[in-house]
């Protein structure tokens, strides 16, 4: 008896005990009002900087993540984010690059649709968020989806109402991905230009695309600069060699000058559409025959860039070109106006812009997976494309099974297609959509109208669309 009592003496004590701790954790979390501090109470949360900048607060952190999150004791990495606090009682975006994550403060359409925080994410190995030393075979579409999976979990107690995942190309492929894997986590998605290539060896949709983009004018001079530059490789290459030696440019990576200029030359049409406007058509030689050489590699130059085939072009990107090369798919197009004697390699797989260190093999069970689940599953989801940009040519499609989701094409845009971009009536529709996935009440859901006045350095588009042939 004397045993018993002693025990509910005790237990007594310890309910006690944890309770006073309970009052006490709650207290100083009650103390902890200032953003940062909240931030910074986030277990694995360190901060790497703060800057200024009006209306908002803006924090470049790190997140301890595990390497591997099916084994989380096996090591872990710290992943670099950033934080565009507008207030709490505010409702969250959750960005997505695909790639690095800028730490200038910027703003998606998203963000400034729902007058919105955003959380913007870098995507693993992609440095300086890379474990050290890199198992490659942790950089997969899961394990980043997990990765923002938890980062969503570590800053819901701070962001408590509704979030929405987004991001362009690359990004909006991401986006995709966590709501396939985690598809509570989100209250809504919006996905720009994201491409999808279910089945990597069959890319006929590309060539067809080809034949139709823009007008026939504008088609036959992008065609007749880019078969030039091959009929004037030695001439050229001449010149590519003294551009890299004067730069310090080498190419150990892709195995040769030769190689690097003809994937820069191949690369042409495709960037052209990608980055540029109809109306831009202007800018190409008129007469590639009659044009200089420098008229021709000034053209190839600004367009696809002579430097990204390079070692040092190609070095920040190598985890895009693992993952295409591993489970996302790349395209292979065709040349018909450009006679076989010209080409010597076609356009080459994502194997020969990666390291052979590196080990690759293809998983091709991933892309038809998600393209399943969208199709079957989708909830709260918006794709938005651009008609003339190439990688559309391959997108994602909602069926039946889908709820509340959509497919919008952006007329006459390219890689950088916007809601704003879209028809009145879809741009309408789909601001309308955002508005209420952001849990904003419905007589703002009825305006659909953007919450945040335009800001020139806030609002400058997705970070992620540079001038390289990658979504």
């Amino acid at each position: 008896m004397r045993k018993a009592l002693r025990w509910l003496l005790a237990l007594t004590v310890l309910i006690g005990t944890l309770s006073t701790a309970g009052v006490a954790t709650a207290a100083q979390a009650g103390q902890a009002t200032d953003i940062k501090d909240q931030l910074l109470a986030i277990p694995g949360m360190s901060l790497v900087q703060e800057k200024p900048y009006t209306g908002y607060r803006y924090f470049v952190l790190n997140y301890t993540q595990p390497i591997d999150h099916r084994h989380p004791s096996k090591g872990t990495f710290q992943q670099r984010i950033t934080v565009l606090h507008k207030d709490v009682s505010r409702p969250t975006v959750f960005y997505t690059s695909g790639y690095n994550v800028s730490t200038t403060p910027s703003r998606s359409e998203p963000t400034r649709i729902a007058d919105a925080n955003q959380v913007s994410l870098e995507y693993r190995y992609f440095t300086p968020s890379r474990p050290a030393p890199a198992d490659w075979s942790k950089l997969d579409i899961w394990q980043a989806a997990s990765d923002q999976h938890r980062v969503f979990k570590a800053l819901k107690s701070v962001y408590t109402k509704n979030w929405i995942a987004t991001g362009g190309s690359k990004g909006g492929m991401t986006a995709t991905y966590f709501e396939r894997f985690y598809p509570r986590d989100m209250d809504g998605v919006v996905a720009y230009v994201a491409p999808n290539d279910v089945v990597n060896n069959e890319d006929s949709a590309y060539d067809r695309f080809f034949t139709k983009v823009g007008t026939k004018e504008c088609r036959d001079r992008l065609d007749a600069v880019q078969r030039e530059a091959l009929v004037r490789r030695e001439s050229l290459e001449q010149k590519y060699a003294q551009y890299a030696a004067d730069n310090g440019y080498t190419f150990t990576t892709v195995g040769s000058l030769d190689k690097a200029y003809e994937a820069v030359v191949l690369d042409y049409v495709w960037g052209f559409w990608q980055y540029s406007l109809l109306s831009d058509c202007d800018t190409i030689p008129a007469n590639a025959a009659t044009a200089t050489d420098d008229e021709i590699w000034t053209s190839v130059d600004t367009i696809s860039g002579f430097s990204f085939y390079t070692d040092q072009g190609l070095d920040p990107y190598t985890p895009y070109y693992y993952q295409a090369g591993t489970q996302l798919g790349a395209p292979t197009i065709q040349f018909p106006y450009i006679e076989k004697k010209y080409l010597r390699y076609g356009y080459q797989p994502p194997r020969n812009f990666v390291p052979r260190s590196i080990p690759m093999k293809f998983r091709p069970g991933a892309m038809r997976d998600v393209d399943s689940w969208v199709r079957h599953h989708a909830d709260h989801m918006l794709f938005v494309y651009g008609q003339n940009d190439p990688w559309g040519a391959e997108r994602f499609a909602v069926g039946k099974g889908a709820r509340d989701s959509y497919v919008f094409t952006a007329p006459g845009m390219n890689h950088g297609a916007n809601v704003a971009g879209l028809t009145a009536d879809q741009s309408a529709l789909a601001t309308a959509r955002i508005l209420a996935w952001a849990g904003l009440p419905a007589a703002t859901v009825a305006q659909a109208k953007p919450l945040a006045r335009y800001d020139a350095r806030l609002d400058v588009g997705d970070e992620a669309r540079e001038h390289t042939l990658r979504p």
